[in-house]
């Protein structure tokens, strides 16, 4: 939320809100948060409700705020002692991470890797989690300099999320098919990466003996 309540009875209110909306998003899918309907749930007054989201996709965009920092919290707990300089190694252990979060975290699997609601890429805490995935595989992987590299890693973590999400709506859970896929897919992105910077050493090594030789 852009401006976090300070009184009690407000967080209160913003709880219950937040809980009826979670039994609802369990209980009878994401297309049925409205407003309206968590007023009626909740015994709370319609207009407390939109003085906290006035919108459906407001209260979903706090939702998913939580799941994404629990997310991060987790992500971080459990990369920090993880040692090892094959990099596909280190992409199976950031997508076996969120996997876990994700496939352990009803909630989150119903709303994140939703296909009616996703977070985008300039999403705060979507950035915050490509960041933390960031410093944990440059922790351990001597990547290139590469251009807008913090975009490179957003980029990564939704190739992550997004085949996440398609699996989901395949399967209606997530399974070993979208954690190898997303293995799969975030290896072969990095990758490319690492391989057009040394084709671009190569070439530059090239043009430096060709220069050489002319001379």
């Amino acid at each position: 939320m852009q401006n976090p309540p300070k009184q009690n009875r407000s967080k209160l209110r913003i709880q219950t809100i937040i809980e009826t909306a979670e039994k609802i998003l369990l209980e009878e899918g994401i297309d049925n948060i409205t407003i309206a309907y968590i007023s009626e749930l909740s015994g709370l007054k319609r207009t407390s409700t939109y003085k906290f989201f006035p919108t459906p996709k407001s209260l979903k965009s706090e939702m998913s705020n939580i799941y994404l920092s629990e997310c991060i919290k987790d992500f971080r707990s459990k990369s920090e002692n993880i040692k090892s300089d094959n990099l596909s190694v280190i992409v199976l252990r950031c997508v076996g991470i969120l996997f876990e979060y994700f496939d352990n975290n009803l909630k989150a699997q119903k709303l994140v890797l939703s296909n009616q609601f996703n977070p985008s890429l300039e999403n705060k805490k979507f950035n915050e989690l490509s960041l933390a995935i960031q410093a944990f595989v440059d922790m351990n992987i001597a990547l290139p300099e590469m251009f807008n590299k913090d975009g490179v890693y957003r980029v990564f973590t939704q190739i992550i999320i997004s085949i996440f999400s398609l699996n989901l709506k395949e399967n209606d859970r997530i399974d070993e098919v979208g954690r190898i896929e997303a293995h799969r897919a975030g290896h072969a992105y990095l990758l490319s990466w690492i391989n057009q910077k040394q084709y671009r050493l190569h070439q530059q090594k090239v043009s430096m003996a060709a220069h050489q030789i002319d001379c």
